[in-house]
């Protein structure tokens, strides 16, 4: 009895990842994402710029629209299209705080919005709905060689950039005005760290869509810091979280007929909540350590 139900068990998870080619690929897919993306993620929270990453996830959307409105669905022209609008919208963002009264936070709102709302119109006026879905929500059990061998590279070339990087990034999130003061690394450091922000942020929109990706970058950080406080296991548990997590949710996706992109994100932030409740520094820690303290 305890063997069959081990077996069935085995099915239900091993599964659909032994049949089915698209299941493979989109696992391969996510577990590029999470081993990139999620690192990204615990930066991006230690520099409290966690809003700015949505921000800057939506600010590609007019750039992939142009290029599916030049070339269709097309990988490479997306692609491009992406990373230039994300850059174009990091650099006028910058540029406008630097100019003017306004804050960065505030610029970056205004050019994101501005940037949805164009993408959203350019995908809806020149195609269908089900193209603007793809675009807005990911595509991910749809990912074909081509589309992996870009996360690959994506993947490989953020691990080696973070590697060089490492030493000045820790720093400019603990103190950016002494590493300014000391060392010429700041501003390689900083706009660096944005041009992998947005190269990741292109690589999640083709697997879970403008609306979606930055779920991959976010929650997985956010859950690792309830449970460690060193950056480097942080970045490698933030990196295991995001891989749990979107397994899961291809496995619910599939089983359930679910929306894949929105079911990773949630088992993302089931792993969060989770983390939020009993981590090392948990809500119900806390509030264990605070009783042990009036006793």
């Amino acid at each position: 009895m305890i063997e069959s139900a081990w077996l069935g068990l085995g099915a239900l998870v091993v599964g659909p990842f032994t049949e089915f080619s698209f299941m493979q690929r989109a696992l391969a897919g996510c577990l590029a994402l999470s081993l990139s993306a999620a690192p990204m993620g615990v930066f991006l929270m230690l520099r409290r710029m966690s809003l700015m990453g949505d921000a800057m996830a939506h600010g590609i959307l007019p750039g992939a629209a142009l290029g599916y409105l030049y070339a269709g669905l097309s990988l490479g022209a997306m692609t491009l299209g992406g990373i230039v609008a994300g850059v174009l919208v990091a650099v006028a963002a910058g540029l406008v705080a630097r100019s003017t009264v306004l804050k960065e936070d505030t610029s970056m709102a205004a050019f994101y919005l501005l940037s949805l709302a164009l993408g959203v119109l350019i995908v809806s006026t020149r195609g269908s709905n089900v193209d603007l879905l793809h675009v807005l929500f990911g595509t991910v059990l749809a990912l074909n060689d081509d589309a992996l061998i870009l996360l690959g590279a994506i993947t490989s070339f953020t691990l080696l950039s973070l590697a060089i990087l490492y030493r000045p990034l820790v720093m400019e999130c603990l103190d950016p005005a002494f590493l300014r003061s000391v060392s010429r690394w700041s501003p390689v450091a900083h706009y660096g760290f944005l041009g992998l922000l947005v190269i990741n942020l292109v690589a999640g929109f083709h697997a879970l869509g403008t609306l979606m990706s930055v779920g991959l970058l976010v929650l997985p950080a956010a859950a690792s810091r309830f449970w460690v406080r060193e950056i480097t296991p942080m970045l490698l548990l933030s990196s295991a979280i995001a891989m749990v997590g979107s397994a899961s949710g291809l496995l619910i996706s599939y089983h359930a007929d679910l929306p894949t992109g929105p079911t990773i994100v949630l088992c993302l932030g089931v792993l969060y909540l989770l983390s939020l409740a009993f981590g090392r520094q948990g809500l119900l820690q806390l509030r264990s350590s605070r009783h042990h303290l009036k006793a």
